[in-house]
């Protein structure tokens, strides 16, 4: 990586952070809360997530110990809402039942394990992949590890500073090794990453000329809509 694009890194997030200002981000009174949504975000809008947890609160079933004690059967009809509600209520029962295993149900001891060796352990969870395993340990844990997700892939192919046959670890390994490890700026740089996604980078009809990373991009030169 050049000198130039090691800087990129740092004005990407200034412009994105001028655009969107603090994504406070992620949504959640509590790191249960997080965790649970975490799981359950794979693969669907957040609105989606919103209705589960919603749901999950009337039925008194929001906390880790509570979906440990209750049957698949009754947890996957009240997260419908997140799609595939069946596999997500029985990676939530997957997760709950190796922490009350090998942690006694206790986020916080599991949170006191360094943070390599514990991302080890849950990717070894059935059905927990990188971005929510990435997700738990930065939002629920406080972790200083950096969140990729199918928007990070995206937008950083466009601007031209990643490589086409990067995987999830190199791009991880790209932000962590030219973003400042401060567990503030990875919470907020990969929401703000989230943010253009949705609004500005989408997959199909980019509104190139409205980003706010038009000036350092070079995705799309055409009108919005046609890019």
């Amino acid at each position: 990586m050049t000198d130039r694009e090691k800087y990129l890194v740092t004005d990407i997030y200034k412009c994105l952070r001028a655009e969107f200002g603090d994504r406070k981000w992620w949504p959640g009174d509590s790191a249960e809360e997080v965790v649970i949504g975490a799981i359950l975000t794979q693969s669907v809008s957040w609105k989606n997530v919103e209705v589960a947890i919603s749901r999950l609160r009337e039925k008194d079933l929001l906390s880790l110990q509570a979906i440990n004690q209750a049957d698949v059967s009754d947890i996957a009809p009240i997260i419908r809402s997140t799609r595939f509600y069946n596999e997500k209520a029985s990676k939530l029962k997957n997760f709950t039942y190796w922490l009350f295993m090998n942690y006694g149900g206790s986020l916080d001891l599991m949170f006191s394990r360094e943070l390599w060796t514990l991302r080890k352990e849950l990717l070894a969870v059935k059905g927990i992949g990188e971005e929510t395993v990435d997700s738990i340990l930065l939002y629920a844990g406080n972790k200083t590890v950096f969140v990729v997700d199918a928007y990070t892939m995206r937008i950083f192919s466009r601007l031209g500073l990643a490589r086409k046959e990067w995987r999830y670890h190199d791009y991880q390994g790209f932000f962590m090794n030219y973003v400042k490890n401060d567990l503030k700026i990875y919470n907020d740089y990969h929401a703000q990453i989230v943010g253009l996604g949705k609004l500005y980078c989408r997959k199909t009809n980019p509104l190139c000329g409205q980003c706010p990373l038009r000036k350092l991009c070079n995705f799309a030169s055409l009108p919005d809509s046609i890019a």
